[in-house]
Order: C-alpha cells, then structure tokens, then sequence
C-alpha cells in the first residue's frame, strides 16, 4: 500500500534506467526496487524489450546472435513494436493505477543503439515514438555511463555466463564492434544535453553503493514532488 501521500495519486511516476549493458542498470533496479518496497510504495518492474508475453518473443529474437542479416529499420520498427504492447499491457495501466513504474530501457535506448549505434539518427526514432507511443515520455530517467570498455566487457562475460547456464544467447549486440558502442555512448551524452531535467547521469566507475546513493537522491525528489503535487490537486 502506497504512503506518504502517494495513495489516491490519479497518475504514476514513470523512472526509467538507461546506459549500456554492463552498466550496472539490473543491480541499480533492484536496490531501487527494494528501497521503494521498504517505504510501501507501489511499484512495478518492467524491461525493454520483453516485459509482456509477446515481448518476450521479440526480445529472443533481436538478441539471439543467430538473428544475422537483420535489417537497422528492422530491427527499429521490432523495438517499436515491443514497446507498443508493454506500454499498452504493463506502463499504462500501472500508471493509471497510480503505481511507480520502473523500466529498464526506453526510448532513449532505442535513440541511442538504432538512432545512433545503427545511424538511422535521432529525428526517424523520435517521429515513430510521437506516432507509436503517444509521445510517453519518463518522469525521471537515470543513465548509467561507467567506463565504455569496462562495461563491454563485464556485458559480454555476463552473457557467456547466461548461455552457458541456460542454453539461451542474447549476445547480438555485444558482437558489434567498438565503433557501434562509441556511437551508442555518444548519442546517450546527446540526449542528455539536450534533456537535463529529465535525464539524471551518473558518470564514472562508481561502486555499487555510491551509484546507488545518487539513485535514491533524484528518485525521492521526484517521489517528493510527486506528492507535492497531488497534495495541491487534491
């Protein structure tokens, strides 16, 4: 049960974790998950892509390195379509509910690898984003940019480590070449110029801990906002 003021919020907070695999997105999501649960906060947890049944399918199939030859606005429009029905079946809904969602990947993702990993460019993802996802854009997004070469490679030993325990792959993009991640890398700093309310960065190789302080630090102003404003609207 939601406290603190939260209860009978008409809309959610929508937080969204960005940054490269390896960047630590997965462990952040858990300590915020676990900090938002000791304060009674109701929350929901969801990734892209994935996150719904027919999400799931599509997520198999755009990080199975046996996807070869797949085409950049292929693989544009597979993310869209992904992120279509979490939105419809998971975001939206919780959010209606007055719920705090927190999704692991957004749109800004999609800018970043497709947009600028793939060099479709940001103006073709932002357009399909207007037109397929009404525009939703997070409350609050934290990028997570530690060290480019650090991040690859803790990604891609987590990987190895996941086919090898469950037979499964999902290692498609971590077989791009360097080149591909300096032009993710780049982009994620592009959107968060140009969107600094929005977007909070935690640069650096931080430790967990330290990471996780400055997590909770912008997650409660906007918790704190939030409720500030359903207390002047109520």
């Amino acid at each position: 049960m939601a406290v603190d003021g939260l209860a009978g919020q008409k809309r959610g907070l929508f937080v969204t974790f960005e940054g490269l695999d390896g960047s630590g997105k997965t462990t952040q999501i858990r300590k915020l998950s676990a900090w938002l649960e000791q304060r009674g906060v109701e929350f929901v947890v969801t990734r892209q892509p994935g996150g719904t049944e027919t999400g799931d399918r599509i997520r198999k199939l755009l990080l199975d390195s046996k996807s070869v030859g797949l085409a950049p606005r292929a693989e544009l429009a597979m993310m869209f379509a992904d992120r279509a029905q979490a939105i419809r079946e998971v975001i939206e809904p919780a959010l209606e509910a007055g719920k705090v969602v927190v999704c692991d990947r957004f749109t800004d993702s999609t800018e970043a690898y497709q947009g600028g990993g793939r060099e479709l460019g940001s103006d073709l993802v932002l357009e399909l984003h207007r037109l397929i996802c009404g525009d939703l854009i997070p409350d609050l997004t934290l990028l997570l940019l530690p060290d480019l070469a650090a991040s690859l490679k803790r990604a891609r030993r987590r990987n190895d480590k996941h086919t090898a325990k469950t037979g499964t792959d999902e290692s498609r993009f971590e077989r791009e070449q360097d080149a591909f991640f300096e032009r993710v890398h780049a982009k994620y700093e592009e959107i968060a110029v140009r969107e600094p309310l929005r977007v909070i960065v935690v640069d650096g190789d931080l430790d967990i801990e330290a990471v996780h302080e400055r997590v909770i630090t912008a997650v409660s102003a906007r918790l704190e906002a939030w409720q500030s404003q359903h207390k002047t609207s109520a």
